[in-house]
């Protein structure tokens, strides 16, 4: 079983683009790369970003982790860049699952959607661009 579209609170996280919004591509059935599209034929796009806790007084630094995001059919313009630190607009996360003809799970893990994207709002705790 699958569990689809998680909400994840980002409010104790500060994400930095690593690789600029782009078009999620695929591989056809001739094994030439395409453009991925939705149902309906609409592109769709992909981000990754750097995800790292922010640091809390007191508490130990914990490390982050870099992630691809599905970003659907708006593309999110080119004013963003590698480094800019943002938000994700109604992030979510999904689920999956690989089986064998037995049934059997052979391996699964998550993926990650948002609506969005948008430049991070400074607050006294929000991490300064370099």
């Amino acid at each position: 079983m699958a569990l689809q579209d998680i909400p994840v609170f980002m409010g104790h996280f500060k994400v930095m683009i690593t690789e600029t919004p782009a078009a999620k591509m695929k591989r056809n059935t001739d094994g030439v790369e395409v453009p991925a599209t939705d149902r309906e034929g609409r592109p769709q796009y992909v981000v990754t970003v750097f995800v790292k806790p922010v640091p809390r007084e007191g508490g130990r630094k914990l490390k982050g982790e870099e992630v691809k995001v599905n970003l659907g059919p708006v593309f999110p313009g080119e004013d963003f860049e590698e480094g800019d630190y943002v938000e994700l607009i109604n992030p979510v996360v999904n689920t999956y699952e690989l089986t064998n003809d037995q049934g059997r799970i052979t391996g699964s893990g998550l993926w990650w959607k948002a609506d969005g994207l948008k430049p991070m709002t400074r607050t006294a705790s929000a991490p300064k661009a370099a």
